[in-house]
């Protein structure tokens, strides 16, 4: 399967199961049926099947798309991993075929979304933090209060629920938590959004794989102005 072209067919005869092996990988993490990721993917599977069968990669048409660059590459890895699979004996020229599309389709993506907002003096600030917050060993997470979604997370929670730590953004934390302790993560949840002292819990979660991980949290609250988030650190009890 070294043409591209027969790459190409083979790309669009198995994408349900290509799909399949990616759903089953990420667990929770797998993109809604709505979900703009969900289109983003959509949209890499067209461009990459026309660059492919044409030769060359045309611009990626991601006019409207509304998705977030980091997740949207973390699923791209685990699609091409997915095929990578199913491929077989030929996963490594289904590889190299993808991941510079994969590339240039995120680069696009990083352009448009710069292009709709403004940038600044407070995003090097921005990145000290994270890069503080990934050299945390501990789990971290920032959930959005109102949601309960993920809008941040860093390598080591990643690492402890069995994902690329970008496939978290925008998946509900429940998702990953037992389903005895959800109720129970809610309501700390909300009592966080109306104290300003740290919480401390203990709860089950669950990995992608489905095992058990016992933790001890605390839920701290960080109000900006146009939300607010709950600053989840967690270590294996």
């Amino acid at each position: 399967m070294a043409a591209a072209g027969e790459i190409a067919s083979f790309l669009v005869a198995r994408r349900a199961h290509i799909e399949g092996v990616m759903a089953e990988r990420l667990g929770p993490a797998a993109p809604g049926a709505g979900a703009p990721e969900t289109e983003a993917l959509r949209r890499f599977r067209s461009f990459a099947a026309a660059a492919l069968l044409r030769g060359d990669a045309a611009q990626p048409a991601l006019d409207g798309l509304r998705a977030n660059e980091r997740r949207v590459r973390a699923l791209l890895d685990a699609w091409i991993d997915a095929a990578g699979t199913v491929a077989g004996h030929d996963a490594g020229p289904v590889r190299e075929a993808l991941d510079p599309l994969a590339v240039r389709f995120t680069t696009t993506l990083r352009q448009t979304a710069t292009g709709r907002r403004a940038r600044g003096a407070p995003r090097a600030g921005r990145r000290a933090v994270v890069a503080a917050i990934d050299r945390v060993a501990d789990l971290f997470l920032a959930v959005d209060a109102d949601s309960g979604r993920i809008v941040d997370a860093n390598p080591a929670a990643g690492a402890l629920l069995g994902l690329a730590r970008d496939a978290l953004l925008g998946v509900e934390a429940t998702s990953f938590v037992h389903e005895e302790g959800r109720s129970g993560w809610w309501t700390e949840l909300d009592a966080m959004t109306e104290a300003s002292e740290p919480r401390r819990f203990a709860v089950r979660l669950r990995d992608v794989r489905g095992a058990e991980i016992a933790v001890e949290c605390s839920i701290t609250r960080f109000a900006t102005r146009d939300r607010t988030l709950a600053l989840v650190l967690a270590r294996p009890s």
